[in-house]
């Protein structure tokens, strides 16, 4: 008879539905009458080696509902990045509490530390049972359709790019909105999904996947305001030359990196202002705006897709039925299934830890500078029901008179 303890934890970047995950594991959990305590980590892994526990199990269902359906991580993240010292301690902790059931709600680096903590836990014939629940709005991990919480994100990027669009055909000129997305490009693209006229913008998208040049970047602006009058732009933050090297670190004079050593692109606004103030001395354009979406679509309270409010939750329910009735430890992917639905699979550890998706060519179109058809099938029915929609007037002309 086990200790009937388990642990959730929230790691990476907060989502709007990481909490369903939460609330996922929490609720189903309490369905198995082996479970005795539900225990929630503050702040990720940094609060397990400081065991700093709460018991959810006190939580009550309509609290725990409440919670569920509000954005970022309602336990509190961390940017730590385990290394095998780490894991151990991790381990040690969960050794120390019998806790025999892990779950872990993160990207593919919370992926990596379940595989680590998994394999010490067996290594030491300590019956632990570790489990790694998707959560992203990179949508970049590997094994899986799509990441809860890029739906979500996704929506907000479409809905803010077709308003952007909207103020720009209002006052003519060039507007550059720089998305987050280091090595995929799948939340930058999201942009496309806010057009409904031909003209509409973006005119041109920019993602990671491509090598980004300054004279081809402005020879497309330039071809674009003169077709349209105007131009819209949607860039990644992870742009980067042939070399490699990330273009937002041309203007900075400090480059600061993260615990994982991946240079901060986010929130600082270089990269848009480098771009636009390209356009304006370069091409002469004097309407030119630059915006950083930065952490807004993280946990926008008020832009969240039914669809991935659901797939969220049933990640972390899923993650509980695999840990009980499986015989393995995993990571929980979606699959799709017809148009549209999702079923859910439990992949090795080993196939989703430190590996990164990026988004596939059948994406991107042969331009470089917009998505396919393929792209727009794909993130369509994620984003759920009730988008926004934009009308235009006919503009009946009335003949002129004095200058006709």
């Amino acid at each position: 008879m086990g200790s009937g303890r388990i642990l959730v934890a929230q790691g990476g970047g907060p989502t709007a539905v990481i909490n369903q995950s939460l609330v996922g594991v929490a609720l189903e959990a309490r369905r198995f009458r082996d479970v005795t305590r539900v225990y929630g980590a503050l702040h990720g892994v940094r609060g397990i080696v400081d065991e700093e526990f709460v018991d959810l199990t006190q939580e009550t269902s309509h609290h725990l509902e409440l919670v569920a359906a509000t954005p970022s991580s309602a336990l509190g993240s961390t940017r730590d990045k385990p290394d095998a010292q780490y894991c151990t301690e991790i381990f040690n902790v969960l050794r120390a509490h019998a806790i025999e059931h892990f779950f872990y709600i993160g990207g593919n680096d919370s992926s990596d530390t379940v595989r680590i903590v998994s394999e010490q836990a067996r290594a030491a014939g300590y019956p632990l049972r570790a489990i790694h629940i998707p959560k992203t709005i990179d949508n970049d991990l590997a094994g899986s359709d799509h990441t809860p919480g890029y739906p979500s994100a996704a929506r907000f990027v479409a809905q803010a790019f077709a308003g952007a669009n909207l103020d720009n055909a209002a006052l003519p000129g060039v507007y550059v909105g720089v998305v987050m997305g280091r090595h995929a490009g799948f939340l930058t693209a999201a942009s496309a999904l806010g057009k409904k006229f031909p003209d509409d913008g973006p005119h041109l998208i920019y993602l990671p996947e491509r090598t980004f040049t300054m004279d081809a970047f402005l020879a497309d602006v330039k071809a674009a305001y003169a077709r349209h009058g105007r131009c819209v732009v949607a860039v990644s933050e992870g742009i980067h030359d042939a070399g490699g090297a990330p273009i937002a670190t041309l203007l900075a004079r400090e480059v600061e990196k993260d615990a994982h050593g991946n240079v901060q692109l986010s929130g600082t606004g270089a990269l848009a202002d480098l771009l636009c103030d390209a356009i304006r001395a370069r091409l002469g354009i004097k309407r030119v705006r630059g915006d950083t979406f930065g952490y807004l679509q993280r946990s926008f309270i008020g832009c969240v897709s039914a669809v991935d409010q659901r797939e969220a939750r049933e990640v972390g329910e899923k993650a509980v039925q695999y840990a009980f009735w499986g015989e393995r430890d995993g990571s929980v992917a979606i699959r799709r299934t017809g148009f549209y639905s999702a079923d859910y699979a439990l992949l090795p550890l080993a196939d989703v830890a430190g590996k990164t998706r990026t988004m596939e060519d059948e994406f991107i179109a042969p331009c470089g500078t917009d998505v396919t058809d393929a792209f727009r099938l794909y993130l369509r029915p994620l984003l759920g029901s009730g988008m926004p929609d934009a009308a235009r007037l006919r503009c009946a002309r009335v003949e002129k008179i004095l200058t006709g």
